[in-house]
């Protein structure tokens, strides 16, 4: 059995949480999982591999209230998804302001691991 090594622990998102593309103000896709480091991206629009995107989510904090998080992304690989006009996209986090990344850090950590 191969095992996976990787750098940040990440969590799996338990309900769908819409991802939206800060240059065209239109929603992507979907959170999949997501580490201090990174995410994986259900997108239900087309994505382009290698390159870069300003990218927003809402994470619930400790009170339920959703909290932005604004991140600059690199799409480091896509395939197609089972389902027809989706794809999973591997994005790395290249830009987070500190507040937001100390929440994103708190909600990863709060849950269970992804597998």
């Amino acid at each position: 059995m191969m095992r996976e090594f990787r750098r940040a622990r990440r969590r799996a998102v338990p309900k769908p949480v819409p991802v939206f593309d800060l240059m065209t103000e239109q929603v992507i896709g979907r959170l999949g999982n997501l580490s201090e480091s990174g995410m994986l991206l259900v997108a239900t629009e087309p994505v382009v591999d290698d390159a870069l995107y300003q990218l927003r989510f809402h994470l619930q904090d400790e009170r339920g209230q959703d909290q932005p998080i604004d991140v600059g992304a690199h799409l480091v690989w896509s395939a197609a998804a089972n389902t027809p006009g989706q794809a999973f996209a591997g994005l790395r986090f290249l830009t987070i302001d500190r507040e937001p990344l100390e929440r994103l850090r708190q909600w990863v950590n709060a849950g269970p691991e992804a597998e």
